[in-house]
């Protein structure tokens, strides 16, 4: 098969037996969860690829599930210990998650899952052949690591106001792209925080002196966002996993040299199988031992602030305990910032891009609106990425996990400014300094840090 006719076939979805029989390509055969790890590794199950092309490769599987959980968007075949979930972008399913189940005593893996296991990726497609492939792209993802380069998107405004991207998104010149449409603009403009972060930041308030402590998946260590920041890596259960998506946002949010809220905050990274953790214990279990460090820290700075870009629920075992934990946290001047409800209500905004990242008004809220909840920015925003030390992700959909870190940032912020300042007070300040907006209350990081340090010079003698 040409190079033109693998490219086709990749982006159509319906290539896979010929391609697999053609390249006489022979899978480990350990099991299927490696044969569906081969094939996405070389190519061959892509973002485009349509659950009859899948069934095609793995063979017919144990069952099918439509509507999940209530959704009609959704379509899952299980395989015993691998799980494939579409979702559908405009009149096509494609491929969303593909992850593996337990199957003691083995651990779990998965491919574009943060559920259950680590994340393997499935390959999204080199080369798109025609504008209308665009609407196939999964709306995760939109068009990241693809090129672009053969189209010609000057009618395709909307669609690509849709499409996250990444640095290793192949575009079309400029004369075959929407008019305004700057892709590399727009990427090294989402790295600014907003609303005057920076402007704290030449002021000297950037996290200098402050520890944050993220808890989350595990991470890629060595990237020009936060690797001079990370004094402290430690893995809990998740030995030998490869590196995932998720922690290169959350700790450039937080406290990355371009992207981050506190970019000279000394950043504690706390690796852990969040897809295990359906319980309060392990996560309440861990706020005591970060308190138990921050007792031996002499030399280095205190952690003051622990983010985690996960909820702990009342519907899960032991609330009682990680309630426990936040009250003992703040007891000994930490604050724990997350999605769950023993922290401040917050709502993802996303920004106008082309707006002014400063201005408030450029702000509207994201998917999932929360009427009265503190609206945070978090889409059309860039991040690190998990696939290299240099390489960015412009997402367009920012939800609760981007916009924990910004908080947790912030809050290492007033930590500089006012060192005896109590967990809850900012928590209060927060809300109280808030923009009033139609859009509900915006945060305000200007006007928190200056009500921060009115308090500190109130009580000083």
């Amino acid at each position: 098969m040409g190079n033109q006719g693998r490219v086709l076939a990749l982006l159509t979805g319906l290539y896979a037996t010929t391609l697999w029989a053609t390249q006489n390509a022979t899978p480990p055969a350990e099991s299927l969860v490696e044969k569906a790890r081969y094939l996405a590794k070389e190519g061959n199950i892509c973002q485009l690829t349509t659950p009859e092309a899948l069934k095609a490769l793995l063979g017919p599987p144990r069952s099918e599930e439509k509507n999940l959980d209530g959704d009609p968007e959704t379509l899952v075949l299980r395989y015993g210990d691998l799980t494939a979930r579409f979702s559908r972008s405009a009149d096509h399913l494609t491929a969303f998650l593909l992850q593996t189940l337990t199957t003691p005593p083995g651990r779990l893996a998965s491919l574009l899952g943060r559920t259950k296991g680590r994340d393997i990726e499935i390959g999204r497609g080199d080369v798109l052949r025609s504008p209308a492939d665009l609407a196939r792209c999964n709306p995760m993802w939109g068009v990241a690591s693809t090129s672009l380069v053969g189209l010609d998107l000057r009618e395709h405004e909307a669609t690509l106001e849709k499409m996250p991207f990444d640095t290793r998104t192949l575009w079309p010149p400029h004369d075959r792209l929407p008019d305004g449409f700057d892709p590399v603009r727009r990427l090294e403009e989402g790295k600014n925080p907003g609303l005057g972060v920076r402007g704290l930041h030449a002021q000297g308030i950037d996290g200098h002196g402050v520890a944050i402590a993220i808890i989350d998946q595990p991470l890629w260590r060595n990237h020009q966002e936060y690797a001079r920041q990370l004094v402290r890596y430690e893995a809990i259960g998740v030995e030998g996993i490869d590196p995932q998506i998720h922690g290169p946002p959350v700790c450039s949010i937080a406290v990355g040299a371009q992207c981050g809220v506190a970019p000279r905050a000394a950043l504690y990274f706390y690796a852990v199988p969040p897809w295990d953790w359906q319980d309060n214990q392990p996560w309440a279990q861990q706020i005591d031992k970060i308190i138990e460090l921050n007792q031996t820290l002499t030399d280095q700075p205190r952690i003051r602030v622990v983010s985690i870009s996960s909820g702990m629920f009342s519907q899960w075992p032991h609330f009682d305990l990680w309630k426990a934990a936040v009250a003992k946290a703040a007891q000994n001047g930490i604050l724990v910032v997350t999605c769950g409800n023993t922290s401040t209500s917050l709502a993802p905004l996303r920004r106008d891009p082309n707006g002014d990242p400063n201005d408030p008004a450029c702000y509207r809220p994201g998917r999932y609106p929360h009427p009265g909840a503190l609206g945070v920015p978090a889409g059309n925003r860039t991040t690190a990425s998990h696939h290299g030390p240099d390489q960015y992700t412009y997402w367009v959909e920012g939800a609760m996990s981007w916009a924990v870190p910004y908080m947790a940032g912030l809050a290492a912020l007033a930590f500089q400014v006012d060192p005896e300042i109590p967990p809850a007070q900012i928590k209060e300040l927060w809300t109280a300094t808030a923009t009033k907006t139609p859009a509900g209350p915006i945060v305000n990081p200007r006007q928190f840090i200056e009500a921060v340090r009115s308090r500190r010079d109130k009580d000083r003698p």
